[in-house]
């Protein structure tokens, strides 16, 4: 998260939605100013200089080169965002999105403000009706209700 507040000082981006996992991570960004490569590299960059000074090592951190697809519709993002937000769900890591401190749900799931400045839910709930905290509690029910067929899906093996 130091590394994404950093590299957002110089080259501005939002983020719909994020989850850090422990071998991978999701990022759901956008930027008018800068193409999604240059901030991706600068991210990829910084955090491989971390691992590798961290932990002694040298050379390449990531597997592959990261992976991207335009969003053009309203509900392609809310699919993507979806996805990103139960990924620990998926992975067996919690019960309930909002329990997973690594993800952006919970920005949408509580009425705390957005702490991180390049954080913009907007793009994600503006689709639906209502007050703002109205909006991201329906987006929470769209998110939580495929949680719900997912693990009915577990249950039913």
């Amino acid at each position: 998260m130091y590394i994404l507040q950093q590299v957002f000082e110089t080259h501005p981006f939002e983020i719909a939605s994020y989850c850090l996992m422990n071998n991978h991570y999701h990022l759901q960004l956008r930027s008018k100013e800068f193409p999604i490569s240059k901030i991706m590299a600068l991210v990829n960059k910084r955090y491989a200089t971390y691992f590798n000074s961290r932990y002694e090592l040298t050379g390449h951190v990531f597997e592959k080169r990261y992976f991207d697809e335009p969003l053009n519709s309203p509900t392609n993002m809310l699919e993507v965002s979806r996805y990103i937000h139960l990924n620990p769900v998926k992975a067996n890591l919690v019960y309930q999105p909002s329990d997973y401190p690594w993800s952006s749900y919970r920005y949408y799931a509580v009425k705390d403000p957005m702490k991180k400045p390049y954080l913009n839910v907007h793009p994600l709930v503006e689709g639906y009706p209502g007050t703002l905290q109205e909006k991201k509690k329906q987006y929470c029910d769209y998110v939580t209700a495929r949680q719900e067929l997912f693990l009915a899906s577990l249950l039913s093996k």
